[in-house]
Parts: C-alpha cells; structure tokens; sequence
C-alpha cells in the first residue's frame, strides 16, 4: 500500500494522511460530543455502487467513535429508488437515512417534504465540526443539496463526471489516436471494430431510461439546452436530432450484439473483457476496470475528457447525497452519521480507491490526498472534468419519466427508427406531464 493512502491506524491516531485528522478524517481538536446518541440503532438505504462499497467497509470506525450502531443495505440503483419512494410516501420508512440521486430526487423529495433540514445542524458547533461548512462544497453540489428556500435538505457526497474510458492496447494495435472530437470518435469506433475477432470500436448504455445519462454527453456538446426561460422542454430541435444520429451510429455500427439492453454493468463487462474499446459513463468505475481479480484491462486503460462536440465541449455531471427522512424519530444520531458519510477521511478513501468524486472542495485539491491515488490519469480528467461539467438532467419533478420517455426514442432508433420523428413524438408526449407537475 502507499504511504500515502490513509490507513486504519492513521485514522485512529489523528495522523498526517488528509490533514490532522481524528477517527473519521476529521480535525482532532473536534469538541462535538459524539458519544451522545451512544445505543442508538440507524437504519440506512444504500444505492449499490463504490460509495455504498465505502461506508460499509469503514462504518465500523463510526460505531466506535460514537457508539451508534448502523445497519446498511445495498440495493441496486433503480429498486433502491423505487423502494424508497413507495416507503417514503407511506410516511413510514424503514429507514432513518437515505442515500439519493439528486439528479433523479431532487425535486420530488423536496416538494414531497421527505427530507429533514438539516440547516440547524450544520451551524451547531456541538453538531458540526468546524471544517463541514457550506463553502467547502462545489456550486453542484450546493445547487443539488439546497432546497429554493435555502436549506440544506442533505449533504452533497459525491458527484459523477461523464468521462471517457479507453484500451490504449487495442487503440496501439489499430493505430488509432485518442479522439478529441466526437467526430473523430465515431470515426474511431469504425476503425477498432472487427466482429470476426469480437471486438466492438464502442459500448454505452442502450437501455431505455438508463441510455439517458450518456446521450446528454452528446445533447450538450451539440449545443442543446433542456429548458427554456418559461420552463419548456426542448429536446426535438436540431441539437438532439444530431445527438441521437451520432448516439445510433456508434450503437448500431460500433457496438456489441444486443447493446439495445445494456446499461452501465454489461457495458462495463464487455470493457473489462477487452471486447469494447471505447466505453463514455460516470467516473467512479476505475477499481473494478483496475481490478486484477474482474478485469482483463488492468494497467491498459486510458481516461480522459468527453471529446468536444460542434458547439461545446460539456461533461454530463450527476450527484448524489445523503440525507434524513423527516420521519426519522433519531435525526440527530443520522445527522452524525451524514457528517461522517462527506467527512474528509471517507471522501479521501472514496478519492483514492478511484470509486468517486468528493463534492468538498478541501479534498479533491489536497495534494497529499492526491498523492494516494493510484491511477492519475484517472484524476486529472476528473478535475478537469469539473471545469466543464454541467447538470445532465433538466431539475424538473417527473424526470423518470422524461428518461422513460426520451430514452426509449433513444433505444427505437437502435432498430433503425428516424430520430427526428421519435423525438418529435417523445416531445409531444412529454410536454403535457411536465406541465401537469408544474402546476400541481
């Protein structure tokens, strides 16, 4: 292990890693009393991915430091959003703290009154440390986690850039350059395809709803907007009609059998396979494409930016917090345990095991925190992924159903529909639910 990942010890002893850190990263000197919900049982509702992987494998150190037990469950992405909806509505969750999907959630848990405030918290010194202040998050994460009264319904945790993943051994073998443009991309993926040996130039997710979060990459580089100034939708105009001609080129011309299927696991296994070259999804995937005991590409993957398109050069961001059902009856002990989640320590480990992207400011730009990172090629196109990242989701209350919608115009024209008219048609249909749920 490098001396310069944060071990155990160095957590416990309050030592150099991340700064003078105590048990949970945070400044030693910390007066909070941590010990004052000590016996209490939180329950917590996990999305399954590497931040879900990271709290699990450390929450014992929490237990320790404040004697608040945490039992944790990890369900995959979109059951863990339905489960927590229909238990939410209830008005009687089982759990007490919520790991959600702003760029899905937002809006729907703020209208619906789901979420605690935890505004009160954060600026009680017996509460708080002194380091977790506002400012430390990114713009993202505050415009995510800050409902329109001010208040802060959650803690940003970690925020997901679009970048894009490649295996340099097959670009070498084909004598293909990394391309800058998506042009030069999809000229690319031609060139590295060759279905006789099982290789495909390009994976992504085709699977409706899913496919979304990568067909925005191409939306926003071909100069598209989702909303105008009064509100309205606009994903039917030129911009998506030529995003969604390049998303079905590289699909249908570049990509493996059956890709209409795919979301981000089987796109990730035909990566870690060595079968696909080229490979655009959220930049938390680094440990498993690193990963000896699941992957073939170890040591051969390259990362770096979304290539620009004819009217800008945007990576497609999303985030994610943790947050404290309003019905919680141990909102104080859950709010420690937020603390803890978006603490420096946890958002170093996240940082260095290549899992995900802290909102905090104070660690992405720690250069001892950076030094513990294994794969830097992988975190220089996350920071310079911030420099160009912009919301890849418009902040509206029906957004599943706008991926539901759009995203299976998106997968009609893998069997070789018109994009203009499937847009067209997923626009009209669109329109009339989100003015319904801007006026209800």
């Amino acid at each position: 292990m490098s001396h310069h990942l944060i071990s155990r010890r160095q957590m416990l002893a309050g030592t150099a890693a991340a700064g003078a850190v105590g048990l949970t990263g945070f400044p030693a000197r910390a007066e909070v009393n941590w010990k004052k919900y000590s016996g209490t049982t939180l329950e917590v509702s996990l999305a399954k991915g590497p931040r879900g992987d990271n709290l699990q494998k450390y929450i014992k150190e929490f237990t320790e430091l404040t004697g608040i037990k945490v039992e944790s469950e990890q369900v995959p992405e979109q059951q863990q959003r339905q489960k927590c909806v229909i238990e939410l509505s209830s008005g009687k969750p089982s759990f007490d703290v919520v790991h959600l999907s702003y760029h899905v959630q937002k809006r729907q848990f703020e209208k619906a009154g789901w979420l605690a405030d935890m505004s009160g918290y954060l600026r009680d010194p017996s509460m708080t440390l002194p380091d977790l202040v506002e400012s430390d998050f990114s713009a993202a994460g505050l415009q995510y986690a800050r409902n329109d009264k001010g208040q802060m319904l959650s803690l940003p945790w970690s925020v997901d850039y679009f970048i894009l993943y490649y295996n340099k051994e097959l670009f070498q073998k084909k004598g293909v350059e990394v391309p800058k443009t998506l042009d030069e991309m999809a000229v690319a993926a031609e060139k590295l395809t060759d279905p006789k040996e099982g290789i495909y130039g390009f994976v992504g997710r085709g699977l409706r709803n899913a496919n979304m979060a990568m067909w925005t990459n191409f939306y926003l580089n071909y100069g598209g907007e989702f909303l105008d100034a009064k509100g309205n939708i606009l994903t039917d105009g030129p911009e998506a009609v030529e995003a969604t001609k390049l998303y079905q080129r590289l699909l249908t011309k570049c990509a493996p059998p059956g890709v209409a299927g795919f979301n981000w696991m089987e796109s990730m296994a035909s990566f870690t396979q060595g079968r696909s070259a080229m490979w655009i999804d959220a930049d938390g995937w680094a440990p498993p494409l690193e990963d000896p005991a699941a992957s073939r590409v170890v040591g051969k993957v390259g990362y770096t930016l979304v290539p620009a398109g004819p009217k800008g050069k945007f990576s497609s961001t999303y985030g994610d917090g943790v947050g404290i059902a309003a019905a919680s009856k141990n909102k104080e002990a859950a709010y420690l345990l937020c603390q803890w989640v978006v603490s420096r320590g946890q958002g170093a480990r996240l940082l260095q095991a290549g899992g995900g992207v802290p909102f905090r400011n104070s660690i992405v730009d720690d250069a001892e925190v950076a030094k513990g990172v294994k794969t830097k090629e992988w975190l220089q196109s996350v920071v310079d992924s911030a420099k160009i990242s912009k919301l890849g989701l418009p902040v509206i209350i029906p957004v599943a159903e706008f991926r539901d919608i759009v995203g299976a115009a998106l997968t009609a024209t893998l069997s070789g529909a018109d994009p203009a008219t499937e847009l067209k048609k997923a626009h009209e249909q669109f329109r009339p639910i989100l003015e319904r749920s801007e006026k209800a």
